[in-house]
């Protein structure tokens, strides 16, 4: 059987394209292999990140519903003073009414509405 004459630069190239192949898939697993590793690792990454999410939305709303409490624990407290200054303004209004009255009374016991002239 009779080779052509560029059989043996043919086969070389061949080979050697082959090697280039070879090589080629190779890197390509190895992308593949760290773009998985790399995918894993983000999605570790989002588990943690939405954990923390969690944990802060949960962090919040004790913070509000303690918040709500304690404004609440205020009006309660500023409602009583409120309602403890309103009796004590009645009372006085109570007491002033009363010395008007007395007042009053002396007044008309004197005979005279002038208040220029003291009683004797």
């Amino acid at each position: 059987m009779i080779q052509p004459p560029d059989l043996e630069a043919r086969v070389a190239a061949l080979e050697t394209r082959i090697s280039e192949l070879a090589a080629d898939a190779q890197a390509a697993r190895e992308d593949a292999t760290a773009a998985r590793h790399l995918a894993a690792a983000r999605d570790r990454d989002i588990a943690d990140l939405m954990v923390k999410i969690d944990a802060n939305r949960s962090a919040i709303n004790a913070l509000g519903e303690q918040t709500r409490e304690r404004f609440d624990q205020l009006e309660t407290k500023v409602d009583g003073g409120f309602a403890q200054i309103r009796g004590q303004l009645d009372g006085t209004a109570a007491g002033l009414e009363s010395i008007t009255g007395l007042l009053t009374t002396l007044i008309g016991q004197r005979g005279d509405d002038n208040p220029e002239n003291p009683p004797r």
